[in-house]
C-alpha cells in the first residue's frame, strides 16, 4: 500500500515532508485537504490528526503527524534508500546529539522568528490585513541576531550538524523561502556563509519538485 499524505498543497508544514519523501524517493499518494473550506477541522480528519493541522501520513494504517516526527520517520524507515544520512546513526550518541542541537536551532532559533515575519508581511496581505509592523521589526532584529550566530557556525562546517546534510538544515527551506515574499531575504544573502548554505539548498532537486506544491509522486524513481 503506497503511503498517504494529507496535506495542504502550499502549508510550510506539508512542503517539508513532501520534500524528505522525495529525496527518501518513496512514492506516496497526496490527498489534498482544503484548508478555506476547514476540512481539516471535520471529523473524519480529527480522528486522525487531534489538533486539526497538516500534514499527516497513512503509512499503511500508520498513522503519524507532526512535519518534523515523519521527517524523522523517513529518514529512519528508509535508511538506504534515496539521500543517506539524513539523520545519524542512532548508536552514535554525539551525532545524534549534534543533529538534535541542529533541529532544536532551528525551531527555536529560525522558525519561531521567521513564521513572525512572513505572517505579518505575507499572511496578512493576503487577507487583507495591516501587518504589525513592530512585530515585523522585532522578529527581524531577533533573527538577525541568530543569523550572525548561524554566519559563525556555517563558516567552521558546511552544515548546522557538521559535515554532512541531515533534516536540520532542509527544515529550514519552507520559511526561508518565503522570508523573501515578506521582503526580508537580505536576512540569509547579507551572510556569506548562510547564503551559500541556503543557496544549495534550494537547488536540490526535491525542493524544486514541490516549491510551487505538492503532487502524487511517479512510483517509479
Amino acid at each position: 500500500m503506497v503511503l498517504k499524505l494529507y496535506a495542504a498543497p502550499l502549508s510550510t508544514a506539508s512542503l517539508r515532508v513532501a520534500q524528505i519523501l522525495h529525496e527518501k524517493k518513496v512514492p506516496f499518494e497526496f490527498i489534498s485537504i482544503d484548508l478555506a473550506r476547514k476540512e481539516n477541522k471535520e471529523e473524519e480528519y480529527l480522528e486522525k490528526q487531534p489538533f486539526g493541522q497538516v500534514p499527516y501520513i497513512d503509512d499503511d494504517g500508520f498513522i503519524l503527524y507532526e512535519s518534523r516526527a515523519i521527517t524523522r520517520y523517513l529518514a529512519v524507515k528508509y535508511p538506504e534508500q534515496g539521500t543517506q544520512g539524513l539523520v545519524p546513526d542512532i548508536k552514535d550518541v554525539k551525532a545524534w546529539a549534534l543533529f538534535e542541537q541542529a533541529s532544536s536551532n532551528e525551531v527555536a532559533n529560525f522558525e519561531s522568528l521567521a513564521r513572525v515575519i512572513v505572517y505579518e508581511k505575507v499572511f496578512k496581505v493576503r487577507i487583507g490585513q495591516e501587518p504589525d509592523l513592530k512585530a515585523y521589526e522585532n522578529a527581524h532584529s531577533q533573527l538577525s541576531a541568530k543569523l550572525d550566530a548561524y554566519e559563525k557556525i556555517l563558516g567552521k562546517q558546511p552544515y548546522l550538524a557538521g559535515e554532512t546534510l541531515t533534516l536540520a538544515d532542509l527544515s529550514h527551506l519552507p520559511f526561508g523561502t518565503r522570508l523573501y515574499l515578506a521582503g526580508a531575504g537580505d536576512l540569509i544573502d547579507s551572510r556569506p556563509n548562510v547564503s551559500k548554505w541556503f543557496k544549495a539548498l534550494k537547488e536540490r532537486e526535491s525542493w524544486k519538485e514541490i516549491e510551487k506544491g505538492i503532487t502524487t509522486s511517479r512510483e517509479e524513481w
